[in-house]
């Protein structure tokens, strides 16, 4: 049994490393296309599905110059280039522009599309609950039921 949860243990260690690894991978790449100008990004979480996050450097018209993507469920996901969406205007996007793409990768480039017109419109960006807020709420609404 000891030896079981010293394993559990090292994988967590492994997986929490490994994390950090992508988390970094990932803001190199967010710092570049920073450099270069302004950044719409959108996110979706995927839970035991492969989550999304995108990002779009835009010109001062709200135009797409370049799509970035981090998909994936595990932590050896990385950025990849996200093609097609070059020369579209990021407030404009809806789903006739993103047929062939998945689920969560969908509504994440919604959501970078949401985002961008609510950050022009003024209105303040909220943040997303964490896991374990998330956790509490569920468990709260079970509690009461």
């Amino acid at each position: 049994m000891f030896q079981l949860a010293l394993l559990l243990g090292a994988m967590f260690l492994l997986q929490g490393v490994l994390s950090v690894f992508q988390m970094r991978h990932f803001s190199r790449e967010f710092v570049k296309l920073r450099r270069k100008g302004k950044v719409a990004c959108g996110r979706k979480s995927g839970g035991f599905h492969a989550g999304a996050i995108v990002m779009f450097l835009i010109d001062e018209d709200g135009v797409i110059q370049e799509g970035k993507k981090l998909m994936g469920v595990t932590c050896f996901a990385r950025v990849t280039d996200l093609p097609g969406f070059q020369g579209k205007f990021v407030g404009g996007l809806t789903q006739a522009d993103l047929p062939k793409y998945g689920k969560n990768l969908r509504k994440a480039i919604l959501d970078a599309s949401n985002t961008y017109n609510k950050f022009m419109a003024g209105e303040v960006i909220p943040e997303p609950p964490s896991p374990f807020q998330r956790a509490g709420r569920t468990l709260a609404g079970v509690i009461r039921t």
